[in-house]
């Protein structure tokens, strides 16, 4: 007959419950950085209002503000919001 292999898991545990957050204050600061340049982004995007609203002013719709800066901030910003949830809190020295 053949020998079954059994593997025996070994949980230790210290008794130890961390009540910490998962996030500290300095992730929210980074969040609300985040969240500023996402709406500072979108506020760019949006558009003023022409003059004229039976008149397609090319020119205002396609503005390097509306189809360059704008998304670019945005991309920026969500890019800070992953880095602020996957940021560590730093480990003081004792």
């Amino acid at each position: 007959m053949a020998d079954k292999k059994t593997t025996k898991i070994v949980t230790t545990t210290s008794g130890h419950i961390d009540k910490s957050s998962m996030f500290t204050r300095e992730n929210y600061l980074w969040m609300a950085v985040g969240l500023v340049i996402i709406a500072l982004g979108m506020i760019l995007m949006g558009g003023g209002k022409s003059p004229d609203p039976t008149v397609f002013d090319q020119k205002e719709v396609y503005s390097a503000r509306r189809i360059t800066v704008a998304p670019i901030l945005i991309i920026i910003g969500l890019g800070i919001e992953i880095f602020a949830v996957f940021k560590r809190p730093s480990q003081k020295q004792s």
